[in-house]
């Protein structure tokens, strides 16, 4: 047995600017109860500047590193750099397709990251001839060869890890009705993970779906808060083997 990291996380917060005290309370809680905070993307209701700065000053507060992505939520009005360079302001590692290896413990912890895209399973969105089709699905490929670059970058580390927004696979999505699942995740951002094997992957995005699956044997979890049903959910790693221990729930408080 190695090293034990623990790692929180939570997707879909959807911080409103009269959030900051239920925000703030919720990240110094967590603060104290792990080494490492993952967002899974969706931190504010309409992408707003004082939405990200509710989330941003929490983060700031923090002890211990933080990464995010950014969700469907997160690009409504369409203000996606200020609310990166907000968070980036805080301290957090904003991962926008691509990585980053944090010192965790004294050990390596490599995180790649991407917001994803829609594309469903297996009867998938094709690569129609309109433009507007085409770039939704080109969309989708830069997110997956993204997430492959990133997992192959990250692969010296002895912790890794796939933050993502939408989701690589279709168990974490029951519950959603099937008709939503085109919108909700894509098979396709399940290759990457397939051929790298990271330690742990987390997403948001879904809302009403549901909390575990993987990918060829890989764990894939949905930490939106309304999945998880509470503020985060922590992981427990083990830095030698790579292998996640069961999840641990935090404790509310």
């Amino acid at each position: 047995m190695g090293k034990t990291i623990r790692v929180a996380a939570a997707g879909d917060i959807h911080a409103a600017a009269g959030d900051r005290d239920r925000v703030r309370e919720a990240f110094a809680r967590v603060g104290s109860q792990a080494d490492l905070v993952l967002l899974a993307g969706d931190l504010t209701q309409h992408g707003q500047v004082d939405e990200i700065c509710v989330v941003a000053e929490a983060c700031a507060e923090l002890e211990v590193p933080v990464a995010a992505v950014l969700g469907n939520h997160d690009w409504h009005s369409d203000r996606a750099p200020d609310l990166r360079r907000f968070l980036a302001e805080a301290g957090v590692a904003v991962l926008d397709r691509s990585h980053a290896i944090l010192r965790v413990c004294g050990v390596g912890v490599g995180i790649a990251g991407a917001k994803g895209f829609v594309g469903g399973f297996e009867q998938q969105w094709a690569n129609f001839g309109e433009p507007i089709f085409r770039e939704a699905y080109a969309e989708t490929t830069r997110d997956v060869e993204a997430l492959d670059q990133g997992l192959a970058a990250i692969e010296p580390c002895a912790v890794r890890i796939a933050l993502l927004h939408y989701s690589p696979v279709e168990a974490t999505l029951v519950g959603e009705p099937e008709r939503l699942w085109l919108v909700l995740g894509a098979e396709r951002l399940a290759g990457p993970i397939r051929l790298h094997r990271p330690d742990l992957v987390v997403h948001g995005h879904a809302h009403h779906g549901s909390f575990e699956g993987d990918v060829d044997g890989v764990p894939v979890y949905n930490v939106a808060v309304h999945v998880i049903g509470r503020e985060f959910w922590v992981f427990e790693l083990d830095a030698e083997t790579r292998a996640p221990a069961p999840p641990v729930a935090v404790e509310e408080t």
